[in-house]
């Protein structure tokens, strides 16, 4: 995966395939132009976001030297016209830069996955330019499976995990909890609206814990969560994990 924020990416076309394009690189964070005689409804109002430049004009060389000498992370071909997809495809490989041709992946050096988002979450799928099709089909199914509650599942091991690599010197004991918190059950809680209650019972009885207080120099064993069943939910046992 590439880290796209806040880096320059060319879209050519301005059809429903340029447009899931452009979604898709925002979500990623990037800041997009894209060139073409015509546009969608949908991306000419996402040309209103600071981070999209709209060209309306044809693909030309001046294309490549629109933002001076900054240069493209990756460039995108999604236009109707194959002999221009072709044409794009070798200038970016000019340029040496990352190019992928919509439905030709011959072409292509990268192929963009379709992506399922929930915060931290990031599931990709790819069947390597055999079908985009397919690929966006299988995403969709996923996107049925994994709900909002994974953002808020993730966010929560994102910030007690930071919380202890902070309190915990011990190496072997940080992975021994950081094991033991993938067998909680928090998505019935985070489903029927009660987690915050729970996390706010967890934070309390965390920072209360023996092994907190001497900053994780533990003297006999290894820090546990010896209080999760005690703080009003019974979450240990299988999951959704």
């Amino acid at each position: 995966m590439m880290n796209l924020t806040r880096r320059r990416c060319l879209i050519v076309g301005g059809g429903p395939i340029a447009e899931r394009k452009l979604r898709s690189l925002l979500g990623a964070g990037a800041e997009v132009t894209l060139v073409s005689p015509a546009f969608t409804a949908g991306i000419l109002e996402m040309g209103n976001q600071q981070n999209v430049i709209v060209k309306k004009q044809s693909y030309d060389e001046s294309i490549w030297t629109i933002h001076g000498e900054a240069r493209f992370a990756l460039v995108i071909a999604a236009t109707n016209d194959a002999q221009v997809n072709r044409q794009i495809a070798q200038d970016a490989n000019a340029h040496n830069l990352l190019v992928n041709i919509v439905d030709q992946p011959e072409l292509s050096s990268f192929i963009l996955p379709s992506v399922v988002r929930r915060g931290k979450l990031v599931i990709t799928v790819s069947t390597g330019g055999a079908s985009p099709s397919a690929a966006r089909k299988i995403a969709k199914e996923i996107d049925k499976t994994y709900g909002d509650e994974y953002e808020i599942y993730l966010d929560f091991l994102s910030e007690t995990r930071l919380f202890i690599q902070e309190h915990v010197k011990d190496k072997e004991a940080r992975q021994g909890l950081f094991k033991d918190m993938l067998a909680w059950d928090l998505m019935p809680l985070i489903r029927e609206g009660k987690f915050e209650d729970w996390k706010e019972k967890f934070n309390l009885a965390l920072h209360g814990e023996a092994w907190m207080q001497s900053q994780g120099q533990v003297e006999r064993g290894r820090p546990s969560w010896s209080f999760i069943n005690e703080i009003g939910q019974h979450v240990l046992g299988g999951g959704d994990v």
